[in-house]
Parts: C-alpha cells; sequence; structure tokens
C-alpha cells in the first residue's frame, strides 16, 4: 500500500490479467501514467485523496482517512472487481441483498 502494486495485484488475481495490462487498467482507473503507480508519494496522496487506505506508522496517523473495510469497498468501486470480504460485510450488514 505503499504504491499501488496491491491495486495491481487484486486485478491480475481477478482478470486474469498480465502486469503490464493490469498496471495499464489501474494507471487508467486512477487518472495518472503506469510509471506513476511505482512514485510512494504520489500514490500516498492520491490514495488519501480517494480513500484507497495508506500505511499508518507510528510517527504519524491519519484519523481522517478511510478504514480498511471503507478503503477495500473504494478499491472493488473503482476497479470494478469483487472482493469477498467487502460482499459479505455488505449482506451482513444489510447494506446490500445476500446473493444465493
Amino acid at each position: 500500500m505503499r504504491a499501488a502494486g496491491d491495486l495491481v495485484a487484486r486485478l491480475q488475481m481477478t482478470r486474469g490479467m498480465r502486469l503490464a495490462e493490469a498496471k495499464e487498467t489501474v494507471a487508467s482507473c486512477l487518472g495518472v501514467s503506469p510509471s506513476d503507480l511505482s512514485d510512494p508519494i504520489q500514490m500516498n496522496e492520491l490514495r488519501a485523496e480517494l480513500g484507497l487506505g495508506r500505511i499508518t506508522t507510528f510517527e504519524m496517523s491519519y484519523p481522517n482517512d478511510a478504514s480498511a473495510m471503507e478503503a477495500k469497498a473504494r478499491i472493488a468501486e473503482l476497479l470494478n472487481i469483487p472482493i469477498n470480504s467487502v460482499r459479505r460485510f455488505q449482506e451482513r450488514s444489510g447494506m446490500a441483498k445476500a446473493t444465493p
């Protein structure tokens, strides 16, 4: 979560994309170039802006940032991919209809 590797990996796993294709897709969804995906400073700011979660450290915390579940839900929505924990949370909290 220092850059965008987790987002790229999610697309590789859920859609069976090759690395270059996954990077292009994530970059397009985020509105940046593929080379920007590995810039930890730029991605830290963008992840905060989009509520996609960031690494918190002892020295600094981000109390107004999205929680882990909020970040996962935003990632699922942004990349248009299913994330099981998000689906289960929505079903159990009554935020979405349960699927059989």
